[in-house]
């Protein structure tokens, strides 16, 4: 097997040679520019990995790669819209560099390539991968429709919460495991396994991206500082400062989540020192650490060798440990 380096090099060399600005150069320019702006490529590495898990070589596993590459993508470019956010990696969001309707338009080409590239597969394998990102698909789609629904409800619990972040992202991270495991043609219990270990590394990913929102350097993460905030986002953090806070700083922060100014630093700290205060920063770290553990109990239990194991848990480490 490869290192991770190497699973992301092979990954950007193939992105590379695939994707490619054609006319009408108002629809594939924004494609190429949001699909160049870097980013983790934490989705397609796992596709190439868990193949090479069960003895299959990763350049079968590339154009799946690039398809959950393609999707991720499509899913940004209109979640950015919808937040009306604009930065995304550092960068001008699409929409922002172009316009709305350039936006709409490229990401729905977006998508339906994504589709496309699953044709490279044949028969069972690609009904396989077809079912499984449909479901996939259409769960992330649930998954931002309860985002939304956030914004207008009182009455949103913590497990609110984690079924939203599961459906809007780490159900992709379980299928890219899944998918690899697919395309090797291993056994319907060792694609459960790592769909698995994927879905609960998944829910530590995005509390980690909540909180980084919240309390990382902007330089290194490549997002606005405090745009959950500033959007009154409804996360992890806001939700256990509500409970755990006292009754005046409750009562603060939900004042504070009530207006709507673009662009204030004071709301934002204000509302990050009641995260802190409230202990609420600290349980947010604590939860990441323990759906991390549970994903690392998954694959206690998966028949692979031991080398094979240690790759994946240092995937899950690095992903707890970052900073952007």
């Amino acid at each position: 097997m490869l290192t991770i380096s190497q699973y992301r090099d092979a990954f950007l060399e193939h992105l590379e040679k695939k994707v490619k600005t054609k006319e009408p150069v108002n629809l594939y320019k924004p494609i190429t520019y949001i699909l160049n702006l870097g980013g983790k490529r934490l989705r397609p590495v796992l596709v190439l990995m868990s193949a090479e898990i069960f003895d299959t070589s990763y350049e079968k596993a590339l154009d799946a790669a690039l398809a959950i590459e393609v999707f991720h993508n499509f899913s940004l470019v209109h979640d950015d819209i919808m937040d009306a956010a604009p930065l995304r990696r550092g960068q001008e969001t699409v929409h922002e560099r172009w316009d709305l309707n350039t936006g709409i338009l490229s990401g729905d080409a977006m998508l339906i390539n994504a589709y496309q590239l699953f044709e490279n597969y044949d028969g069972k394998v690609f009904k396989e991968l077809a079912q499984l990102f449909t479901k996939t698909a259409i769960q992330v789609c649930e998954g931002q429709q309860y985002d939304i629904d956030f914004e207008s409800r009182d009455d949103v619990e913590i497990a609110d919460y984690l079924k939203m972040i599961e459906y809007k992202t780490a159900v992709l991270v379980g299928a890219s495991l899944q998918m690899g495991a697919i395309i090797a043609e291993t056994t319907p219990e060792c694609k459960k396994a790592l769909f698995e270990y994927g879905r609960l590394l998944g829910i530590a990913f995005q509390l980690q991206d909540d909180y980084l929102d919240a309390f990382g350097d902007p330089e290194t993460f490549g997002k606005q500082s405090g745009g959950d905030i500033i959007e009154n986002k409804k996360t992890f953090l806001y939700l256990t400062a509500l409970k755990k806070a006292t009754a005046v700083e409750a009562l603060q922060l939900e004042h504070l989540y009530s207006i709507n100014p673009r662009e204030s630093s004071a709301k934002i700290e204000a509302v990050k020192n009641i995260f802190e205060t409230s202990g609420a920063s600290e349980l947010a770290r604590k939860e990441i650490e323990k759906y991390t553990n549970e994903a690392f109990e998954v694959l206690k239990n998966l028949e692979i060798p031991e080398d094979k194991k240690t790759l994946l848990y240092s995937f899950g480490t690095s992903l707890i440990n970052r900073k952007v």
